[in-house]
């Protein structure tokens, strides 16, 4: 049986030695030079800041999103203030009642039909009218018209449906054009939406060719929206009759003179300034 020997010369900062009774030792003498080795400096500061920099990709290798494709409106002052409506993007239409947001939505849904895509709308408050529909030049064959509730249902309900059905037609896919129609329903019901839903939206739609329209009296989807697009509507527009004057509450409405002003657009890397046009807006009885 084999003894080992405590040897007492650690004290004075050498290691331990195992002698057993041939004289061998325990520890191999490379353990010892490692012992004697030299502690390394500890590292500055400096070099994790270094370290650091340097996994950081440089802003200019950065890979540059490519601009979306832009698709027409349908009124050719629109295109010309925004450059149309962005693929892929979530875009907001805003005003107060009769300023042109129905204008807007049926020329822009009439144009995508005609393209041969398909839309949808999902409309909240039950308000579209068909013979509007038919009157913008829309293909019905290529048109889902999502009806959530008429007035009389509360409008927790018709939000809760309205948010439900987009994320389905999200989901699914192969719609050149869907809208939302939150246009008859007040600011306050409207913000109820969370803006996570509206970054979810904004996420769904990305790398998609679907144009995502959402019709409000006032922006509630923040920063998630791509464009934003406020309405306004100017003095209402009579045929002239100056032979026999007619009084002002008995005229037949022709048209209106709608301005758009372009609030946000993040399809260029500049910063945007605000620009306005007017356009007008002609009754179907008008011709």
């Amino acid at each position: 049986m084999s003894s080992a020997v405590f040897s007492t010369s650690a004290a004075q900062g050498r290691p331990f030695v195992f002698e057993t009774e041939n004289g061998s030792e325990v520890c191999p003498e490379p353990f010892q030079e490692q012992l004697f080795t030299e502690p390394r400096p500890p590292q500055r500061a400096a070099d994790f800041k270094d370290a650091r920099l340097a996994s950081v990709t440089p802003a200019s290798r950065l890979a540059v999103r490519p601009a979306p494709e832009m698709v027409t409106s349908g009124i050719a002052e629109m295109d010309a203030l925004t450059g149309g409506l962005p693929r892929g993007c979530l875009t907001e239409i805003c005003g107060p009642a009769s300023s042109g947001r129905s204008t807007l939505m049926l020329s822009a849904l009439a144009a995508a039909t005609q393209r041969g895509e398909c839309c949808a709308v999902v409309d909240a408050s039950d308000a579209l009218d068909p013979q509007s529909v038919v009157a913008a030049g829309m293909e019905l064959d290529r048109l889902l018209w999502v009806r959530c509730g008429e007035n009389s249902v509360q409008a927790e309900s018709r939000l809760e449906q309205l948010l439900r059905v987009t994320d389905l037609l999200l989901e699914s896919g192969g719609f050149g054009l869907i809208a939302l129609d939150l246009g008859d329903l007040s600011p306050q019901s409207a913000r109820r939406i969370p803006l996570a839903t509206w970054f979810r939206f904004r996420r769904a739609v990305e790398h998609t060719s679907t144009v995502l329209l959402a019709m409000e009296r006032q922006s509630i989807a923040g920063s998630c929206s791509s464009l934003l697009i406020k309405l306004g509507s100017l003095k209402p527009s009579a045929p002239e009759n100056k032979a026999s004057p007619t009084p002002t509450h008995v005229q037949l409405l022709t048209q209106v003179e709608i301005t758009a002003e372009l609030v946000r657009s993040r399809m260029d890397r500049k910063p945007v300034r605000s620009a306005e046009i007017t356009f007008a807006s002609k009754t179907a009885w008008a011709g």
